[in-house]
């Protein structure tokens, strides 16, 4: 069955021109909205975005973003500083085997024929299961492919391979809200550059089959979506270190009022307390909350009563969710962010005073190529618009930014040199941060401030990836955040549908 959150029934359908009352008028001009004789300028609601499926929506706030617990490797890269994180989704759980096979099957019946190499870059390293001194050559062949881990964690995608699954999810997600309202009819005969593609469909260089366009005030006929109508949604991506970090410690279940910026307790894991085993007294006591690797040796437990009953990952939706209602926010697998890796955080660095909001290292501005009219040049071969880096020329003159590529900002490194991959560092422009303890990993690694880092290009059998997306609008998140309420306790009415 489909998943989805939907906050309001307003957004179930959200064209301006029916959304707003044919007399409201602009409070700056007097001209009437959404009336073809006043021009036609449609104004949007303001109602609640639709949320895609599989993610949960996550309420901002400020936290104490990093060290939470003893630094026993001595790192010092996760000194703690406080920021705030801005109102996002996420997936309520890691991307799956199944999740992935199917981005893998539409490459192929889509670009496979045409364009082969395009499967090939996508497809997981099955070889990080084998080892010279263990024998887990089962897992090559099976962990992918066979059903009995259809609901288990992807593992063996790198992190360039995780962003063009958020890149195609964006377009399954937002061509399935046209055909499901009723703009396009279901077409699975697409082929090549003939594939939806969201920006493509934007800027008029896709066009499918149309069953029924929205009026144009304008001009009295039909016309495609626009973003401004607020059906399509933002992109699918990575989320940040911070996004990532704020949603594993849930913080709001501690949270003592819902008027007072009260929290009763910090948290060293995704839950309170300073062990991973559940204390509530009921059925459940003792049992564990993470899939870990609990003393040298010990990835699952004794046979007959084992700890996690998991020697490698365990299913996407195992153990408790945190208090945002987040699938295995410790343990299991590692996960992928966007973030690039330094090991001095944003706050550490002298004279930055503006990162203490959504701090995020790995900024690269582009834009869209244009021709000398202005308009978006054709779609590439793949059917995806053109972009290109900014150059340092055009943004010479501007005051909150000077370069296009600014991942190396304030290095002072002498162009990386000082960061030169197997030279002087192991950190280079390629080294993306890791979050999350993995079934391999013992207990001290599960605590969200913990910090990792490899390289892009590299898959491994302990690292998968969840998805996230920006919030459009406010931060509120309409009372209920995925079926808990801001205590972090059962809501009456939950609005997940399973």
């Amino acid at each position: 069955m489909k998943r989805f959150l939907l906050i309001g029934t307003s957004a179930l359908l959200i064209f301006g021109f029916t959304a707003c009352k044919k007399s409201e008028r602009s409070s700056v001009t007097g001209w009437k909205y959404n009336d073809q004789e006043w021009g036609g300028f449609e104004k949007g609601t303001h109602g609640d975005m639709e949320i895609g499926p599989g993610l949960v929506p996550i309420e901002g706030g400020t936290f104490t973003m990093g060290l939470t617990d003893q630094d026993v490797t001595f790192a010092w890269d996760n000194v703690p500083r406080r920021i705030t994180v801005s109102s996002f989704l996420m997936d309520e759980t890691e991307v799956s085997n199944s999740h992935y096979r199917e981005f893998e099957y539409w490459t192929r019946r889509v670009l496979g024929d045409s364009y082969p190499q395009e499967v090939l870059s996508i497809l997981p390293d099955t070889l990080v299961w084998r080892e010279e001194l263990a024998f887990n050559e089962p897992l090559v062949e099976t962990y992918f492919r066979h059903p009995s881990y259809a609901d288990y964690p992807v593992v063996g995608v790198n992190w360039e391979q995780a962003n063009k699954f958020c890149a195609w999810r964006t377009d399954r997600v937002n061509e399935m809200l046209l055909v499901e309202k009723g703009v396009l009819n279901l077409n699975v005969e697409q082929k090549d550059a003939d594939n939806f593609n969201t920006e493509a469909y934007l800027f008029g260089q896709y066009q499918g089959s149309v069953k029924k366009n929205l009026p144009d005030l304008k001009t009295g006929g039909e016309r495609p979506v626009r973003f401004e109508d607020g059906i399509l949604l933002p992109a699918y991506r990575l989320p940040t270190e911070a996004e990532w970090e704020y949603a594993a410690l849930a913080l709001q279940g501690n949270n003592l009022s819902k008027k007072d910026e009260l929290i009763s307790d910090r948290r060293i894991y995704p839950w309170d307390g300073n062990t991973a085993r559940y204390k509530i007294h009921d059925r459940h006591q003792g049992e564990m909350l993470a899939n870990f690797k609990e003393a040298r040796g010990n990835y699952m437990g004794t046979a007959g009563k084992p700890n996690d009953n998991a020697p490698f990952p365990s299913p996407i939706r195992s153990f408790f969710p945190n208090d945002f209602g987040l699938y295995n926010m410790a343990g299991n697998v590692s996960e992928w962010t966007a973030d690039l890796y330094r090991p001095m955080t944003s706050s550490t660095l002298r004279d930055v005073e503006n990162q203490d909001l959504n701090p995020y290292r790995g900024n690269i501005f582009k834009q869209r190529v244009i021709d000398e009219n202005g308009h978006v040049v054709e779609k590439d071969s793949l059917g995806k618009i053109r972009y290109q880096l900014v150059s340092d020329s055009a943004v010479a003159n501007r005051e909150n930014y000077q370069k296009g590529n600014v991942m190396d900002y304030r290095d002072d490194d002498n162009e990386s040199v000082y960061y030169a991959y197997g030279e002087s560092s192991l950190i280079n422009d390629s080294s993306r941060v890791v979050k999350g303890g993995s079934w391999a990993d013992r207990l001290y690694w599960l605590s969200p401030a913990a910090r990792r880092f490899k390289n892009q290009t590299l898959g491994d059998r302990t690292i998968g990836f969840r998805c996230a997306m920006h919030r459009v609008g406010g931060s509120e998140p309409g009372g209920e955040i995925g079926g808990l309420d801001y205590g972090g306790k059962k809501s009456k009415t939950s609005r997940r549908y399973k």
